[in-house]
């Protein structure tokens, strides 16, 4: 595969090993250490790209932070350092799931919602309970969802207890979703 010439061609084209291609790195003993590990993506895992950027949580003032994309498996971690608490955010393929990293039990929790305004590149997950500038994210679900965000501004999903997603809506159609 050529070099590519620009970061976003780069990004697409590990987006785009990442959709087409299994990665088999995950062995008895990383599974092990990563369940040992108390923290996610410890183990058997590949760092997309590191970005600098700003985040909030519960809908506090915007803060600086840095977000690593780490391909695991079937699913994509997002790595959310907010000065010295940690945000883990999974989104998992087939059928797409998002879910967040409970460091008290241990255990992924799925996510109620998930919103993204594409004009300031701003996803926010369970309500603001965690906002992030990522306009690497947001050009690859650009990329990925052409058709159906061409023109698009907003966006928001609803989950099922699960992380799975029950209703998707846009723009005006999101007015009194939550």
């Amino acid at each position: 595969m050529p070099i590519a010439a620009t970061p976003l061609q780069a990004w697409r084209r590990l987006r785009l090993l990442h959709t087409t291609a299994a990665i088999a790195t995950a062995t008895t003993a990383a599974s092990a250490a990563l369940l040992l590990s108390g923290s996610p993506a410890r183990a058997a895992s590949e760092s997309l790209y590191v970005l600098e950027t700003t985040c909030s949580l519960q809908s506090g003032p915007a803060q600086p932070c840095v977000v690593e994309a780490i391909n695991e498996d079937d699913a994509t971690l997002y790595r959310h350092r907010i000065g010295k608490q940690e945000e883990v955010i999974r989104i998992s393929e087939k059928p797409v799931r998002m879910a967040r990293w409970d460091a008290t039990t241990k255990s992924w929790v799925g996510l109620s919602s998930a919103g993204a305004r594409f004009s300031t590149n701003t996803i926010c997950f369970n309500g603001r309970d965690l906002c992030v500038v990522n306009a690497n994210y947001l050009n690859s679900v650009r990329e990925d969802k052409s058709e159906s965000t061409a023109g698009r501004d907003l966006v928001r999903v609803k989950f099922d207890a699960d992380g799975r997603i029950n209703l998707t809506c846009y723009d005006e159609a999101c007015v009194g979703v939550q």
